[in-house]
């Protein structure tokens, strides 16, 4: 099954100072679980757009304004749930302010 961590960090500490996934990236390779990793640029960069009663708009900046932002993520090919979030909790500690694990559907729908 494949699982998106999607890592979170508090926005008063953007730009994030490299994270040390070393122990993560190390087991997740090891086991090749490891498809994708990805570092987000700045939300304050980014734009939204939106379509409402037909009509589409374009915002700048981050999509929520919320303390936690979604700063990376990491997709993985795990035979379970319980080892996606065994590989997120070598991840979650830092200056992280979590790890989102979240199943992804195929088009067929969900794996599980």
């Amino acid at each position: 099954m494949k699982f998106l961590l999607n890592l979170y960090l508090h926005a008063a500490d953007l730009p994030g100072e490299g994270f040390d996934h070393e122990e993560f990236l190390a087991a997740a390779r090891q086991a090749g679980e490891l498809i994708s990793a990805h570092a987000f640029a700045d939300p304050s960069i980014s734009a939204v757009a939106r379509a409402r009663d037909g009509v589409v708009t374009v915002t700048e900046g981050p999509y929520l304004q919320t303390s936690d932002h979604v700063v990376g993520q990491y997709v993985v090919d795990c035979e379970s749930r319980a080892r996606a979030v065994e590989l997120a909790t070598l991840i979650a500690g830092g200056q992280l302010g979590g790890v989102e694990i979240r199943p992804l559907m195929d088009s067929a729908g969900m794996e599980m």
